[in-house]
């Protein structure tokens, strides 16, 4: 996912999930592929900081985007708190908030 109206689609109008380092967001696009963005701002830290919570957050989509469903989309929007934990936390919260939102689309 890679223009500005597509992430505000999905963050508008999509269904919502957080934990303590990341909220995810989700919608059903009707389009063949599912993708992914994400957002981490300066809040999470210096460029250095943000670049490896984007690479950890890139991994663990690309295990995680096959099991949804066709024409998914998700933002990852990253908190301050995901430059602090290790990838298996991330992983935890970001599966988990998935799952929620997951759930929650379903019974919308």
């Amino acid at each position: 996912m890679s223009s500005a109206a597509d992430f505000q689609s999905v963050m508008r109008r999509g269904t919502k999930s957080g934990r303590s380092t990341v909220v995810v967001y989700i919608k059903q696009t009707g389009n063949a592929s599912s993708m992914a963005g994400f957002a981490v701002s300066k809040a999470v830290g210096g460029a250095v900081i943000r670049n490896r919570v984007k690479r950890r957050l890139r991994a663990i989509m690309a295990t995680l985007l096959p099991t949804l469903p066709q024409g998914t989309s998700v933002v990852v929007r990253a908190l301050p708190a995901s430059a602090s934990v290790d990838y298996q936390g991330l992983y935890s919260d970001v599966h988990g908030a998935l799952r929620s939102a997951m759930r929650k689309a379903v019974t919308a």
